[in-house]
């Protein structure tokens, strides 16, 4: 047997049941999908910032290749561009974070708080005292203090 046990946090608190716990998983399981899509979308911010600037680089150096008609007419119509309507990257990244990902985050912490006094991954942490073999070594519960 382990002699530390999985810590408090981790633990079900009286009264959950295991629809609650399941449906918390779930709960979880959507909001950290969200998380993902919310880096892919500061991926896409990232990356789409830095072909901007790469542009603009390769348009210095076609203008003093002496194509000075394609560099212009580069600088003019897509440095700089939007990338939607009226938006660049971080006004997407902002809207997203002030419209969804913050009220979500927000109800996802609201509904731990009421069912379960804020506890977090519980499904995952019943699943791996299930999971794991106790007694063996980097199988324990939770790191020995």
């Amino acid at each position: 047997m382990d002699s530390v046990p999985p810590d408090n946090g981790h633990r079900r608190p009286p009264g959950a049941t295991d629809e609650t716990i399941r449906a918390l998983g779930k709960l979880s399981e959507a909001f950290e999908t969200v998380e993902h899509a919310r880096g892919l979308l500061h991926g896409f911010h990232r990356l789409t910032g830095a072909a901007d600037l790469a542009l603009g680089e390769a348009v210095g150096l076609l203008r003093e290749a002496g194509h000075v008609q394609i560099a212009d007419t580069l600088e003019h119509d897509m440095v700089g561009r939007n990338v939607i309507e009226g938006r660049w990257t971080f006004q997407i990244v902002e809207d997203y974070d002030a419209t969804y990902y913050r009220v979500f985050e927000a109800l996802e912490e609201r509904a731990r708080n009421q069912l379960v006094g804020g506890r977090r991954h519980l499904l995952e942490a019943e699943m791996k005292e299930d999971r794991r073999t106790p007694g063996l070594r980097h199988h324990e519960s939770r790191p020995n203090e």
